[in-house]
């Protein structure tokens, strides 16, 4: 595994001493409308400089913590199921020397061979998921490894009851049905009886999965599949702070920025922001 340096200048850490290893995941082989996520994790790391590391929100402050970024994992070229292996085989490695993994997307099907790692330590895994899209097709445009289908892939090795989604407004009328009929648990729209599903699963080792087109295109139009009627950076904001309520977070990601779709580089700084504020959550 390569260490380089971090955007977060006050989080440089060796590796053997870190307690949160961040790295991101240049994939978007299979995005079906605009491409461009594989450029999130650099973006984010040359927008981060003007990034404070004290959050106001949590008053918590990345100098205080142990934090290592491994970079922009090493992917060959048009090759999806190798790399997400070396996704999987990356965090499985985290997780073996007793880290927690931040990843960095990416397009969202990176969130799978992650999730797949985590379940060989944690066998009783929940995910949250925010998001504008179900993600639970079976097969897209051919493909049962896709970003349209990563929540259902999840689901393939999670089973009932583990998976709740959160801000959902876009998808196909089955896979809407497939979460009605009780295979995951689905909020339309919005963030509401987050807290309660929170509650629900506190003691529980959980996993948080955030596509970033869960926000408004107002607030972040930098992404593939931008969604109108999306929350606002203060509803996201929000959701993190009710996360700290969860006694066993064992990682968490943010995927689906395309820095180069917004040239005001706002959606940058929005997701810079939001990991922030995750890295300080894991920590917790």
């Amino acid at each position: 595994m390569k260490k380089v340096d971090l955007s977060f200048q006050s989080c440089k850490a060796e590796y053997n001493e870190s307690d949160v290893v961040l790295f991101s995941v240049p994939l978007d082989n299979t995005t079906s409308y605009r491409p461009g996520t594989r450029f999130a994790g650099n973006a984010i790391r040359v927008e981060s400089i003007g990034i404070e590391w004290y959050s106001p929100y949590k008053d918590m402050n990345l100098r205080d913590f142990s934090t290592v970024d491994i970079g922009d994992l090493e992917l060959p070229m048009g090759l999806v199921e190798e790399s997400l292996d070396i996704v999987y085989e990356t965090v499985s490695k985290i997780l073996s020397d007793n880290k927690k993994p931040m990843m960095i997307g990416g397009e969202h099907l990176v969130t799978f061979p992650v999730v797949k790692a985590l379940m060989e330590k944690y066998e009783d895994l929940h995910i949250i998921h925010l998001d504008a899209h179900t993600d639970l097709r079976d097969e897209f445009l051919g493909r049962r490894l896709s970003h349209a289908t990563v929540i259902k892939r999840c689901h393939d090795i999670l089973g009932d009851g583990r998976i709740f989604q959160f801000g959902i407004r876009s998808g196909e009328k089955p896979e809407f049905d497939f979460a009605k009929n009780g295979h995951t648990f689905m909020q339309k729209f919005n963030f509401d009886g987050l807290a309660d599903v929170i509650e629900k699963i506190k003691d529980k080792p959980v996993y948080i999965t955030i596509d970033l087109d869960v926000l408004d295109p107002s607030v972040f139009p930098g992404t593939g599949t931008p969604e109108p009627g999306g929350m606002t950076f203060k509803d996201l904001l929000d959701a993190t702070l009710k996360f700290e309520k969860l006694n066993n977070v064992v990682g968490a990601d943010l995927v689906e920025l395309a820095p180069m779709l917004d040239s005001s580089n706002v959606s940058t700084v929005v997701a810079a922001k939001a990991l922030r504020e995750m890295i300080l959550l894991l920590h917790r």
